[in-house]
């Protein structure tokens, strides 16, 4: 995939919560996870995840804000909406009516950090474990304060992104901060790669 299709995410230093996110020529701030960006995160731990995850759809106070023209399906926020971070219940990592008996955040905020909001793929294909619930986009603090795992913007920039988001686009949170040198690709890794880039032109 094209760096133009893969929004790449990585913090400045291993103990930043501060990072840069890139989308083709395309540079913004961002904040993320108190908790570090891991590889293996668990419900609570506060971390951004690493690895490679496609973007869901929209969710927007339609009260706060008009919508650009966007490439993934987009739906208003209501009061009564919350997201279920229980991993006990059947709905874990899933949109919910509250109020309900379930752990859940309420995504209708005073705050308006989640007055635009890019669902990331992340355990819900389906939810498993204790992976970790609730991971999005959105608008960031004023002062870029960390977040609990999740990838914020400023509201600007946020807009200026979500025209640029297709159903093909990928988020990718590197694991390595900037001011380390990425490690080596394992054998794997390397396998994979050379699967992406075959052409079958080219063979015969």
């Amino acid at each position: 995939m094209s760096a133009d299709g893969v929004l790449t995410v990585q913090a400045d230093t291993a103990d930043s919560s501060l990072g840069w996110a890139t989308l083709g020529s395309h540079r913004w701030r961002c904040a993320l996870g108190a908790g570090g960006i891991r590889e293996d995160k668990v419900e609570g731990d506060g971390a951004t995840p690493a690895g490679e995850f496609p973007l869901r759809r929209f969710y927007f106070r339609n009260d706060r804000l008009v919508l650009p023209k966007v490439g993934l399906p987009a739906r208003p926020i209501s009061r009564n909406d919350g997201w279920c971070d229980d991993p006990r219940a059947d709905a874990y990592n899933r949109l919910v009516h509250v109020p309900n008996d379930w752990s859940h955040e309420k995504m209708w905020r005073d705050d308006g950090l989640y007055d635009l909001v890019v669902v990331v793929g992340y355990n819900d294909d389906p939810p498993e474990g204790e992976w970790g619930s609730a991971i999005f986009l959105h608008i960031a603090r004023d002062d870029m304060a960390a977040t609990r795992g999740c990838v914020a913007f400023a509201r600007a920039d946020l807009l200026e992104l979500v025209p640029l988001i297709t159903r093909d686009t990928r988020l990718r949170v590197l694991s390595h901060p900037a001011n380390e040198q990425a490690p080596p690709p394992s054998e794997e890794e390397e396998l994979v790669k050379e699967f992406e880039d075959f052409d079958e032109k080219e063979w015969s």
